[in-house]
């Protein structure tokens, strides 16, 4: 993701500033915060919206067992985040800082690419100032509170993850360079989102958008339908997402070490000169240079998904 000459140019300490060119998903930043984004305070949640936090809680740690990855597992244990109620920031960054020197911080919605980048290279992970109702418990489109704290939190826990975190933010300046943010987010996507790694005990969840919720934490394992592939980065930032439904290909990682290394160690401003502006393979595709693991039937996809009410197998 760095190379030692923009280690070296990079002042990551200061906000990006991206080419007019280079396309951001155009975001209004609210009145009330700067230009870092972060909330004056963190929300002060209701009886009620902590009883969310909590019912959420026991519902995927009931599910996450054997299922979710080793140092996940670990990493709520470590933060205390099943105390009650939503965990107050200020607690869990000074409990995270002394474990690999990450905080988090309140934002009020979705943020633009280049703060997030920044939060990111700054070891700061921006997480929602609210949490979803009753009537959207099981699937929120915009990540709140439990996505951004329970989902993706733990896993800074891990020494050799909160680097890979780093490495990534301080990559999207070399992304942002070469406009190519949305090659970079696919990475973003099936490694920090929709990862699977494989342990001894065989796959197991490491992302976020599957560890926060319960449907895909058991079809990302258990279907038929997905596929599961070994990750390759170069393949990977070639490859489309889909954002409201489950995903039809998950890639796996052999261990955290081999992500940072499959991704801090690569060239990407050679990668960057080579990729095509969109993606150029469909999100349900295996190609010949794969290591499959499993190639999956597509069935739920093939029967529509999730707009169609079929079973996730």
């Amino acid at each position: 993701m760095s190379d030692a000459a923009t280690l070296g140019t990079t002042d990551f300490t200061r906000l990006p500033d991206p080419d007019p060119g280079v396309f951001t998903a155009p975001l209004k930043r609210p009145d009330h915060v700067g230009a870092d984004w972060i909330e004056p305070a963190q929300h002060v949640y209701s009886a009620d919206e902590n009883a969310v936090w909590d019912d959420l809680y026991a519902r995927q740690m009931d599910l996450l067992p054997g299922r979710a990855a080793s140092a996940f597992l670990a990493g709520t244990q470590k933060l205390g985040l099943g105390r009650g109620g939503v965990p107050e920031f200020a607690r869990l960054s000074e409990e995270l800082g002394a474990l690999t020197g990450w905080s988090v911080v309140p934002v009020p919605m979705l943020i633009p690419d280049d703060v997030f980048f920044w939060h990111l290279a700054n070891r700061r992970f921006p997480a929602g100032n609210f949490i979803r109702t009753r009537e959207t418990f099981d699937y929120i489109q915009e990540p709140d509170v439990f996505h951004d704290v329970f989902g993706h939190v733990p896993m800074l826990a891990d020494p050799t993850y909160a680097d890979y975190m780093q490495e990534y933010g301080r990559a999207g300046w070399k992304a942002m360079r070469y406009n190519r943010l949305k090659a970079l987010g696919s990475l973003y996507w099936y490694t920090v989102e929709f990862g699977l790694i494989l342990e001894e005990a065989g796959l197991r969840v490491y992302g976020a958008g599957i560890l926060s919720g319960p449907a895909e934490a058991v079809f990302c394992l258990e279907a038929e339908s997905p596929n599961r592939i070994m990750l390759n980065v170069d393949r990977v930032m070639r490859t489309d997402y889909v954002i409201d439904d489950l995903q039809p290909s998950y890639f796996v990682i052999e261990s955290f070490s081999d992500l940072y290394h499959q991704t801090v160690d690569r060239d990407f401003d050679r990668l960057y000169r080579s990729l095509a502006p969109g993606f150029t393979y469909a999100n349900t595709a295996v190609i010949d240079i794969d290591d499959v693991l499993q190639r999956g039937t597509m069935e739920y996809f093939l029967r529509g998904g999730r707009g169609s009410g079929a079973r996730p197998v």
